[in-house]
């Protein structure tokens, strides 16, 4: 798969800013932009504790057919 030509990118962006205006599509990369940076900051968040509090939580057993 292939990424579109930079005509056809212009041609797009051009129809975004007719058919919502300038204002609603700032808006629109302004919440991106956030919501970027909360998905950044929640991975970085995670530290070792929590990544074994998850293993924990549920043991591993033995598992094998009863002779």
């Amino acid at each position: 798969m292939h990424l579109p030509s930079p005509m056809a990118m212009l041609v797009i962006a051009v129809a975004m800013l007719v058919l919502f205006g300038r204002g609603k599509v700032s808006s629109m990369m302004g919440e991106v932009g956030k919501g970027i940076s909360a998905f950044k900051a929640g991975l970085a968040d995670t530290t070792p504790d929590t990544a074994h509090k998850a293993e924990d939580s549920h043991p591993a057993r033995h598992i094998s057919p009863k002779e």
